[in-house]
């Protein structure tokens, strides 16, 4: 309106606009346009939700006693032929390769190459322990019964039933050794040959190991989980931690793998499987518990020297790394999502995620296909196994020197002893990242640190051999100063 009261001339072709009828037919239009969009948007994130509610049609009923996957696979057909996929073995860069084999009374027809081979140091380090006769490449879960029953480390060692816990589907032989109580079938493992075990494993790895048969949810099936999860979170100040009762279905995804990817050991004359998780997960945490509980796992052949065997600890390092810290979890990576139809499936081959980096990498990573990815996984691996070679070479020559020094008696036994100690824990330190499958991947930084402090502790046992005291290997004011300061923040 003018200052007088009347239209102004600019407003009344817009007035006019307004009442034409294509006008409205335009709005009419957009608001239709705008509904359908809206409409799509939602009929999408219904079906997705509809996924996880309607994911599979029960041909036949699962309870806590149908071990046998080929069962399940009836009610999830498209999961279980990938878990059968588990039987082929995946070539990587680091994986080793498949070799003919030809043992009386072995049914194996070929094996995974040997590790031993590859890298002679490894009989060095373990000089009197079984691995030092024994040690190969890691194979599918298909395998993971067959080969711990026909390794040299039980067919020429007393291997005890222990070992079974991470070698076989394990819910109905809990059941079956403890007469319907859990925890006392697993701690009667102990007390049983390796061998006497096996008489009860009817499947590796199955569908039950991780799902409930009712709901179909993961869970944790393995006791000592279950007690090291507990301890670590009370160390935390999570008190009375019950991982099936509080933990998220995303650290679900992690933690039904590290119910065997996990530093562990024996403890007692039980042999009771353990988690050395008191103290934390990180190595030095570790370390500290195996000081205070004062265990070792043999005495090195050549040196005398009492040692700590590490194992296999993905879950453990990985925890240390971005991908854990960014809640990425281990199926993420090594069962990724696939598409199946209308429906979205974890793929249970359960592999490298190196076979389809697209797959396992490219919902987070929008560079996949150009090669970029897997140059840095290279560029990663090879930087590990430089350093990892640097601080091996030192740890044989430890070795050496200590059986130097034994043999010509010109050292005291208190200089000896202090070697010996460095002997331990460089040889720990190097056998954890070793043992760990990721070839320094899942946390890099991290790995680069346990394998320094390796080649030091081995620096520090040749310095002792040579009469420097304990108190001078000590670390400086500085070094104390600044890990006291990490440690605070």
């Amino acid at each position: 309106m003018t200052k007088e009261g009347t239209m102004s001339e600019e407003a009344i072709p817009k007035r006019r606009l307004y009442r034409r009828p294509w006008f409205l037919v335009l709005i009419a239009l957009g608001a239709g346009i705008i509904t359908f969009v809206i409409a799509m948007l939602l009929t999408d994130i219904f079906s997705k939700q509809q996924e996880t509610t309607n994911s599979f049609t029960q041909v036949v009923d699962l309870d806590e006693t149908t071990v046998d996957p080929a069962i399940w696979g009836q009610n999830f057909p498209v999961q279980y032929e990938a878990y059968k996929q588990t039987a082929e073995f995946t070539e990587s860069e680091h994986g080793g390769t498949m070799v003919p084999h030809d043992v009386e009374g072995d049914p194996r027809t070929e094996v995974a190459s040997s590790k031993l081979e590859e890298d002679p140091r490894l009989v060095t380090m373990w000089d009197g322990y079984a691995f030092a006769v024994d040690y190969r490449h890691a194979r599918g879960h298909e395998y993971m019964t067959l080969d711990q029953q026909y390794t040299k480390r039980n067919t020429e060692f007393d291997q005890p039933g222990t070992c079974l816990n991470c070698h076989a589907s394990m819910p109905a032989i809990y059941d079956e050794l403890g007469d319907g109580d859990i925890t006392a079938g697993f701690e009667s493992l102990g007390s049983m040959s390796l061998d006497d075990a096996l008489e009860l494993a009817d499947h590796p790895v199955s569908c039950i190991d991780c799902h409930d048969p009712e709901t179909m949810a993961l869970r944790i099936t393995r006791p000592a989980f279950e007690n090291g999860i507990a301890a670590l979170k009370a160390n935390e100040g999570v008190e009375d931690y019950d991982v099936n009762r509080d933990a998220t279905h995303n650290e679900m995804r992690s933690y039904v793998c590290a119910q065997c990817h996990v530093e562990y050991y024996f403890a007692g004359d039980e042999k009771i499987l353990t988690f050395p998780w008191d103290n934390g997960l990180a190595i030095d945490d570790i370390w500290e518990y195996y000081e205070d509980t004062g265990h070792t796992d043999f005495t090195h052949a050549t040196t005398g020297a009492d040692i700590v065997k590490a194992q296999h600890p993905e879950f453990d390092i990985w925890s240390q790394g971005v991908h854990a810290q960014n809640g990425v979890s281990c199926a993420d990576c090594h069962m990724n999502y696939e598409r199946n139809g209308a429906s979205k499936v974890t793929n249970h081959q359960i592999t490298t995620p190196m076979e389809d980096v697209n797959a396992s990498c490219g919902t987070c990573h929008n560079n996949t296909g150009d090669g970029k990815l897997e140059e840095r996984v290279a560029q990663i691996q090879d930087r590990f196994i430089q350093s990892r070679d640097i601080a091996f070479d030192a740890l044989v020559a430890l070795i050496d020197d200590i059986e130097a020094a034994q043999n010509d008696g010109d050292v005291s036994e208190e200089q000896i002893k202090l070697a010996q100690d460095y002997q331990n824990k460089s040889s720990f330190y190097i056998d954890y990242v070793y043992s760990e499958n990721s070839y320094g991947f899942h946390a890099p930084d991290y790995t680069q640190t346990i394998l320094a402090d390796a080649l030091d502790d081995a620096r520090k046992g040749q310095l002792a051999l040579k009469g420097v005291s304990a108190e001078d290997l000590e670390a400086s004011d500085v070094t104390v100063s600044n890990s006291e300061a990490k440690n605070a923040d």
